[in-house]
């Protein structure tokens, strides 16, 4: 597929790319049958923010690499676009492969300067608003919780060098990658040549982040910093995360319009999940962790049991759970 949509709107990039085709198991039982991005934090699903988030930025189109529960996303999408186009690319191999290959995937359908994202940010629209121009790189500064690529930046906010975590030495003010990149047409022209000669040479487990340290650290690719300090976002990869971005995010007030055949399956999810009533004949639907079933006991600070847990018959709250198990997850 080769499609050609221009950003004409004085340089503004009005095309986003959303990675979604992993399976998202450290996130088990939520995405037991569900993708990782429609896991919900409070009233909306991480993907339903980020659709609103883009149309409140002037986005026009939306492409998705899907893999795991496809159908899912296409089935949420398909009355929850906001109007921008949608162009979906499956991946067959997404149970054996990592990003690089998901965002090699788009290379023939992204002709255009785009924005870069991955399915499992939720944060403020407002800090979209300097992401929108080209070669641009999302940055936070290092907290405690942080995990992942860091990145050192010159005097002029553009990065310098890449590291693949945050261990080794502090030499220099490092900051965290938030994984939402833009990239110009020149760019994307270098970084698809490179993950080309990375998918040729079998390299499909590795990271996106490598390709990106490696053209910078050779001057083919310049990318400028975008602090997202000071307003809320968050990184949710496993249950611990989504209880403190519930926390984070608790003042956010949403309320979706889901028409009857377009009712989420999720197993590990207890019928009163959904408080639903009716409005203008579809079905307005308020949702929450709170009536989420609990997990198996096991031991309570021993996170990789919840990849072994099965629903008990009886109701507990989910958050309650969650704090007898962490006590600083809320």
């Amino acid at each position: 597929m080769n499609s050609n949509h221009s950003n004409s709107d004085n340089g503004v990039i009005t095309t986003a790319l959303l990675l979604a085709a992993g399976k998202g198991s450290r996130l088990y039982p939520l995405t037991s049958d569900t993708p990782k991005c429609l896991t919900m934090v409070h009233e909306a699903s991480i993907l339903e923010r980020l659709v609103i988030n883009l149309k409140k930025q002037g986005f026009k189109r939306l492409v998705i690499v899907t893999g795991y529960q496809e159908k899912c996303i296409r089935d949420f999408l398909e009355t929850r676009s906001c109007g921008m186009t949608i162009d979906y690319i499956f991946s067959p191999l997404y149970a054996t492969t990592n990003n690089i290959y998901s965002l090699w995937m788009a290379r023939d359908i992204i002709n255009e300067p785009f924005l870069l994202i991955e399915s499992d940010l939720i944060f403020d629209e407002s800090l979209l608003d300097g992401m929108c121009s080209p070669d641009r790189i999302a940055v936070g500064c290092m907290q405690p919780w942080m995990n992942g690529s860091t990145v050192t930046a010159s005097r002029s906010h553009h990065v310098k060098k890449f590291q693949s975590g945050i261990a080794g030495p502090l030499d220099e003010i490092r900051y965290k990658t938030v994984n939402i990149y833009s990239f110009s047409l020149p760019s994307w022209h270098s970084i698809k040549e490179r993950l080309g000669q990375y998918i040729s040479a079998g390299k499909v487990n590795d990271y996106y982040e490598n390709v990106f340290a490696e053209m910078v650290a050779d001057g083919s690719l310049s990318l400028e910093t975008v602090s997202f300090d000071g307003k809320r976002w968050y990184e949710i990869d496993t249950i611990a995360d989504l209880a403190k971005a519930e926390k984070l995010f608790s003042a956010d007030k949403y309320e979706t319009i889901i028409p009857y055949n377009i009712m989420p399956k999720i197993s590990g999810i207890s019928r009163p999940f959904f408080l639903t009533r009716k409005k203008h004949g579809e079905k307005a639907v308020t949702r929450s962790l709170s009536s989420l079933s609990p997990l198996t006991q096991s031991n309570p600070l021993n996170l990789k049991a919840i990849h072994k847990a099965h629903p008990l018959k009886k109701e507990v709250p989910f958050l309650n759970h969650l704090r007898e198990i962490i006590p600083d997850a809320t």
